[in-house]
């Protein structure tokens, strides 16, 4: 397969992980469906869980990946990137990409061990106070669903976290991995070439034989 097709395969994904990784860190802000803890929360008021306002899925999910698949899906296609130059360049996006991903993938971790925040209680706590009650934990909540109950509020809030925050981590490994394929892809196009010139030669050859008698 030609680099540049290759990068096409790419770019499309990577569009795809990006466009979930923002809507998954956006959905993250409002736990519940409900709008109301961050409106709390921006008033000083301790309502949404930590990670979330790192921005992991809509800056290093997202931008930095997004911004990578375009000159990738560009390299891709017959104009100014489908060349050397073009696959050397997207040597350097990619590698941005990997930042973003890594970031996306850290951050998403970080959450999934350290759990949400919400109103809990259990036995050792008969009072409901906000906090993160699962952050001393290392992530042995996830296998223990009875301590997710501790939560009263926003109702079901374990399972929006591990959830949004579980597809962010995948979304960022398969960012992670194409954008490292991209890498040596890039590479081996800087050194070969995109196959664009063979891909329209082809072409112009296939439209002479056509219009020939």
């Amino acid at each position: 397969m030609c680099t540049g097709a290759c990068s096409k395969f790419i770019a499309i994904p990577l569009y795809v992980m990006a466009a979930v990784s923002i809507i998954c860190n956006i959905m993250l802000f409002f736990p519940g469906f409900d709008t109301t803890y961050a409106a709390e929360d921006r008033e000083g008021e301790q309502r949404l869980t930590q990670e979330v306002k790192y921005m992991a899925g809509l800056i290093g999910g997202g931008i930095l990946v997004l911004i990578p698949a375009i000159h990738i899906h560009l390299t891709s296609a017959n104009g100014c990137c489908a060349n050397r130059c073009g696959m050397f360049l997207s040597i350097g996006f990619a590698a941005l990409g990997v930042v973003g991903a890594v970031y996306s993938l850290s951050v998403a971790a970080l959450g999934l061990a350290n759990g949400p925040t919400c109103l809990w209680s259990n036995e050792f706590n008969t009072s409901p106070e906000w906090g993160t009650p699962f952050n001393s934990s290392g992530g042995s909540y996830l296998t223990d669903k009875e301590q997710w109950s501790w939560c009263l509020i926003p109702e079901n809030v374990v399972e929006f976290n591990v959830g949004l925050f579980s597809t962010l981590l995948v979304a960022a490994c398969v960012e992670l991995a194409l954008c490292l394929i991209q890498m040596v892809n890039g590479l081996f196009g800087c050194i070969c070439g995109t196959c664009g010139k063979e891909v329209r030669a082809e072409n112009a050859k296939g439209e002479l034989n056509y219009n020939t008698p």
